[in-house]
């Protein structure tokens, strides 16, 4: 029995996987179990933010590893300590709390919305107004937040008090206020097909928010710590909503989710009203220090933002491709002619991981890869863009 029998033996068929046992990583390349090296344009969904064991973020997982791997949070550790501060430092935040994943920070961010609403004005202020084309988890409540009915189906019933606005329609978020406590978005909709808010938009709704007392949640899973070459998408914008959600690139490749709240509804939860058995675990929190203390150091953002020009430049200069959006090292490709699926798995075949979303290819690489790496990937990427 090979590994993939022997792993589709005992796991849930939940995904459409590819036939691509990853036996180790380095740098930005890993290599399968036969000894063949693929160029990383993924990162896990962007979740390797520093690519495959970078030497600090491993030396800093590996040696919280060895002092202290779990403990409850009955108790208090210095490394939540520390990466709390630095990562409430960096983004301007009050106080966070800590998940394990994106639907866990997003449900975290909902409890406190209703939460702040319900002490202010009592019952029946609850709804949570999303936009179409949003992704916001897999939980049954972050699935009913997600404005795509593709995905709302057999798991009914699903949690009631969510509406879906259109995005960059004003009068139609407008037209959905009553009874809203909270509005959610992402700057930039990653699974929606990397699609970027406009900031005229943006900047209306977070005046809107303001003058009604409705909070602004950002769904910053996928778009922050660097993707887009600031810490936060938002600072793209000049907005600061009331909440960020983090997770997926925070922690480098372990498991974390994070709700980060400012001074107005820091002090929403209290004791008893929300947890996470593993949320701060130490050896999460060591690799979201280390990531933090990389991505900050001068001048990393701003050669995301170059390579990401770079990126946008190169491929924009491919007959094959109508479009390129995104910010940053999020891109997403607008073929022509050629089905983005089929794109993946030829590059599969040559040694270059992608991914897709919606009809397009996207690309999410780490964020410290080289320009040697880019080269090398979108080399095998415009020669089957041209075939």
């Amino acid at each position: 029995m090979n590994t993939i029998e022997e792993f589709n033996k005992s796991v849930m068929h939940t995904y459409g996987r590819f036939d691509l046992v990853v036996e180790k990583g380095s740098d930005r390349v890993c290599t399968d179990e036969n000894g063949k090296e693929y160029i990383d344009f993924g990162s896990g969904i962007g979740t390797n933010s520093l690519g495959f064991c970078d030497e600090k973020w491993a030396d800093a997982v590996c040696s919280q590893v060895r002092a202290v791997q779990h403990t409850s949070n009955y108790y208090y550790t210095k490394i939540q300590a520390q990466f709390a501060g630095a990562l409430c430092n960096t983004a301007g935040y009050s106080k966070v709390f800590f998940g394990n994943s994106g639907a866990e920070a997003n449900e975290c961010a909902i409890k406190i919305a209703r939460k702040y609403s319900f002490d202010k004005y009592g019952k029946g202020r609850h709804k949570i107004i999303t936009l179409v084309n949003s992704f916001h988890g897999r939980t049954l409540c972050t699935l009913s937040a997600t404005g795509q009915e593709a995905f709302h189906n057999y798991f009914f019933p699903f949690v009631e008090g969510f509406d879906y606005a259109k995005a960059n329609d004003i009068e139609d978020l407008k037209a959905k206020l009553d009874g809203a406590c909270a509005v959610m978005l992402e700057f930039v909709q990653g699974e929606g097909g990397v699609i970027a808010l406009d900031k005229e938009y943006v900047k209306q709704v977070c005046e809107i928010c303001h003058e009604n007392d409705i909070l602004l949640i950002a769904d910053e899973v996928q778009t922050g710590v660097g993707r887009t070459g600031r810490f936060l998408a938002s600072e793209h914008y000049g907005v600061h909503p009331d909440i960020t959600t983090l997770a997926k690139g925070l922690a480098g490749g372990v498991p974390v989710g994070a709700c980060m709240a400012d001074e107005k509804c820091a002090e929403v939860l209290t004791k008893g009203t929300h947890g996470s058995t593993f949320g701060g675990n130490p050896i999460a929190c060591a690799g979201g220090k280390a990531v933090i203390e990389r991505v900050t150091a001068d001048g990393f953002l701003k050669e995301v933002e170059e390579k990401g020009r770079y990126f946008k430049e190169k491929l924009e200069a491919v007959d094959e491709v109508e479009s390129v959006s995104g910010l940053g090292l999020m891109i997403g490709i607008k073929l022509k002619t050629k089905s983005a699926a089929d794109v993946v798995s030829a590059a599969l075949e040559r040694g270059l991981l992608l991914l897709m979303a919606k009809e397009k290819v996207r690309l999410l690489p780490p964020l410290n890869i080289t320009y040697d790496e880019i080269d090398r990937g979108l080399n095998i990427l415009t020669e089957i863009l041209n075939a």
